[in-house]
């Protein structure tokens, strides 16, 4: 988790707020309401995570708005930190036993960035034996955190292994798109 390489607590709260919402824009007393910390404490992580380039910071009008920057140079090892330890990432990787066997699982590129999407876009796939009840769960939990549906599919090994090989689309739609692995051995996945 982030708090195991982060020391800073109130640091950590704000990673959280701003690699669930990737594209989003905070004014200060919002990240202060998310994080449940004091406004000094926010400031000063703030200003720390700005100095560091991990933020960008835009004045408009009286108030004062950060924003990941996507000029920082581990932007997306950022990104794929923030899914595998924030919201239905950290959920699956928690969750992992009561799942079943998964082989594996993986976000899309555009859904861990929160970019628009198109209807028939998969945000999860999940491979393996799964406890569909419990992966259910964890997905609805999810969808009502950001407010939105989350688009996924399961299958078994077997089904998927057979799609693969006999070059489906939707399979192949999937794998061409970018991805953010949170299990399994990714070069396994697409051989």
């Amino acid at each position: 988790m982030l708090d195991d390489l982060i020391t800073s607590r109130s640091r950590v709260k704000l990673l959280e707020v701003f690699l669930s919402y990737p594209s989003d824009m905070f004014h200060v007393r919002e990240l202060v309401r998310r994080t449940g910390d004091e406004i000094n404490a926010v400031r000063r992580e703030l200003s720390f995570l700005e100095k560091k380039g991990v933020l960008t910071r835009e004045p408009r009008a009286n108030r004062v708005y950060y924003f990941l920057s996507k000029n920082y140079e581990f932007y997306y090892d950022l990104l794929r930190l923030g899914a595998k330890t924030s919201g239905l990432g950290k959920g699956l990787i928690k969750n992992k036993v009561k799942l079943g066997r998964i082989k594996y699982a993986m976000l899309s590129g555009r859904f861990a960035r929160r970019l628009p999407k198109g209807p028939e876009e998969v945000d999860l796939l999940v491979v393996g034996s799964v406890v569909l009840p419990e992966l259910a769960l964890l997905v609805r939990e999810e969808e009502k955190r950001l407010e939105g549906e989350i688009n996924y599919t399961v299958m078994t090994e077997e089904e998927f292994d057979f799609r693969k090989k006999k070059r489906d689309p939707f399979i192949l739609t999937i794998l061409s798109g970018s991805r953010l692995m949170l299990l399994g051995d990714e070069e396994n996945m697409l051989s």
